[in-house]
C-alpha cells in the first residue's frame, strides 16, 4: 500500500506498536474490505485522478457495543485536525452501527493522538500501564466540537 510506504519509521512504530515494513495481508483485507457490520475504515486524501493521495487514515473494528480505534496521518499533514475530523466521521459511522464506545491503545510518547482523543468533545476515561494509555470515549448521542 503506497500510502503505508510513505509513512516514517516513527509514525509506524506509533501506529501499529512495533517496526514493520509491509501491511500482513489481513490488515490490507481489513482495510479495503471491511466487514460493515464490525468495521469501518476512512481515508483523508489530497489530489484527484492520478495524482489522489492518501494522507490519513481512520479504522474501528470490534463486536458489539465496543470497537477499536487507530488512526495514521502521513507526517507532512500532522497537527491539521485530520485525525480529528475522521474520528468525528467514525463515531457517526458507529453510533449508527449500535456502538457505544471507542477503546484505544495509544504508546505514552504518542502525545498528538492523545490530545486528539482527549479533546474529542466525548467523554474520555483513561488508565496506563506499562507505557500504554489505555482510552475509551463513550460515544453517546452526539459528539462535541472536536
Amino acid at each position: 500500500m503506497k500510502a503505508f510506504r510513505a509513512l516514517e519509521p516513527g509514525s509506524i512504530y506509533l501506529r501499529f506498536f512495533s517496526h514493520k515494513k509491509e501491511l500482513s495481508g489481513d490488515e490490507l483485507r481489513r482495510l479495503t474490505e471491511p466487514d460493515r457490520a464490525r468495521e469501518a475504515a476512512l481515508v483523508a486524501t489530497i489530489g484527484s485522478g492520478d495524482e489522489e493521495t492518501i494522507i490519513g487514515l481512520g479504522e474501528y473494528a470490534g463486536d458489539g457495543r465496543s470497537a477499536y480505534i487507530a488512526f495514521a496521518v502521513e507526517e507532512d499533514y500532522q497537527g491539521r485536525g485530520i485525525a480529528s475530523r475522521l474520528l468525528r466521521n467514525l463515531a457517526q459511522l458507529a453510533r449508527a452501527n449500535g456502538v457505544a464506545q471507542f477503546e484505544a491503545d495509544v504508546l505514552v510518547e504518542n502525545m498528538p493522538m492523545l490530545n486528539a482523543l482527549r479533546h474529542s468533545g466525548l467523554p474520555v476515561r483513561e488508565s496506563e500501564s506499562d507505557g500504554i494509555v489505555h482510552i475509551t470515549l463513550f460515544l453517546g448521542d452526539g459528539m462535541g466540537s472536536a
